[in-house]
């Protein structure tokens, strides 16, 4: 299990998928980074004009038409940069944010591998419970054929009628159909955990199940269990979701406050048209440098709706940690008393089966001596395949119980 475990944790596609999702949140981070450098831009155009026409009168009288001096020829190259100093700190939050959802991926990815874990872990398990339950059925299965020849050696001499005949023939029928049954859920899901792996359609795989289930019941007391709960995956992401609304709330607030920037530009431009009429023939360069000042007077009065959302959006996510702290406490509750029911059921299993066995032993005994019927027979035999089934399987609900406990409290793997 360990094993399919660990190729789950190199090919499962969900935990790829968290993987790819962190790597965006990392570089999320350096995209907020590059805020803080400086917006620098080129510029060139370059441009004919037409002849110039005047209408003398408002347009009654005579045209003129009028060639531009020195030429119809325009052209202009500017270069400027744009580099923020300040904007209320929302640069500075934007950035914040940024490393705070990247640490919501990393949780995120380890959540994720601990789910799939699980999923693995369900998924051996059940193949386990399965296989064990067919050689059960299959040693059965080899008592019943036994029995058949007993009850049809029995009819050969007169002793029994041949109604117990068809009822051993019945008995052996429906084991046979149970065994078919197992056998195809076994396939089944040996083809659910080939798609947990990624592992090729055509490979054929199996599962060593040794000392799969000898795990020593370790049972801590609750307060132990709920505490590191508490402070799980799910805990964690709701925790750093509420300071991400509280961030956003901060960036949106910043809307309302001035912007300061660093600027400059550098022109070069033909004609020589700043200051003078086009026909002056002069190629000229000119630059500035400067610090801009803007404040958007609307958000005085537009801004208040976005601050109340923002707000309102934090205490959503508070109250969503406090629905996920609630789940959180049911579910290790719910867990730690079924676990704790799962190593009670072990005792009374062990009984159980014991009891079957001696009742098997007597039923078949009076019923070699002809005392009692088939049906009792059968229904011993029914009695102990189902003490046995039960034994089996109570441990490896107790194993499988185990790790979800473990899961919950978000130490599966410590």
């Amino acid at each position: 299990m360990n094993e399919a475990i660990q190729v789950a944790k190199e090919n499962n596609r969900t935990i790829q998928k968290s993987h790819i999702l962190k790597k965006i949140s990392e570089v999320g981070i350096q995209e907020a980074k590059n805020l803080r450098l400086p917006e620098i831009g080129f510029n060139a155009m370059y441009s004919r004009l037409s002849d110039v026409t005047l209408w003398e009168g408002g347009g009654f009288t005579k045209q003129i038409v009028v060639a531009p001096e020195p030429g119809n020829t325009i052209y202009d190259a500017v270069t400027q940069f744009d580099l923020p100093l300040y904007e209320g700190s929302k640069i500075k939050n934007e950035i914040k944010k940024s490393k705070q959802e990247n640490e919501i991926a990393e949780i995120k990815v380890e959540k994720t591998q601990n789910d799939v874990q699980l999923e693995v872990t369900a998924t051996f398990l059940g193949i386990y419970k399965m296989m064990e339950l067919q050689k059960i059925i299959e040693e059965s299965i080899k008592e019943e054929q036994e029995r058949l020849n007993e009850v049809k050696a029995f009819k050969s001499h007169g002793i029994v009628t041949k109604n117990e005949v068809l009822r051993a023939e019945l008995q052996l029928s429906d084991r046979d159909l149970s065994s078919l049954t197992n056998k195809k859920n076994i396939r089944i899901a040996l083809q659910d955990l080939k798609t947990l792996l990624q592992l090729p359609e055509d490979d054929d795989i199996a599962i060593n199940t040794a000392g799969l289930i000898e795990m020593t019941p370790d049972l801590k007391q609750y307060d132990f269990y709920f505490k590191e709960t508490m402070q799980n995956e799910e805990m964690r992401i709701a925790s750093r979701e509420i300071d991400v609304k509280k961030t956003e709330l901060k960036m949106v607030k910043a809307n309302a406050l001035p912007k300061l920037a660093l600027f400059g530009n550098y022109n070069l431009r033909y004609p020589m048209y700043l200051t003078f009429s086009l026909d002056m023939p002069f190629m000229y360069t000119i630059g500035q440098v400067g610090i801009e000042a803007s404040y958007d007077i609307s958000n005085l009065y537009k801004n208040k709706a976005k601050v109340q959302l923002a707000n309102l959006k934090v205490q959503l996510q508070k109250n969503e940690s406090e629905m996920v702290k609630n789940e959180m406490a049911d579910k290790v509750f719910r867990n730690y008393t079924q676990y704790q029911e799962i190593l009670d059921k072990l005792k009374v299993t062990d009984k159980a089966l014991v009891l079957a066995q001696e009742n098997y032993r007597i039923v078949k005994a009076k019923y070699l001596n002809q005392l009692v019927l088939i049906t009792e027979m059968v229904d011993a035999d029914n009695a102990l395949l189902q003490a046995k089934f039960n034994k089996i399987s109570t441990k490896i609900d107790g194993a499988m119980k185990q790790y979800e406990l473990l899961h919950t409290a978000g130490i599966l793997n410590k």
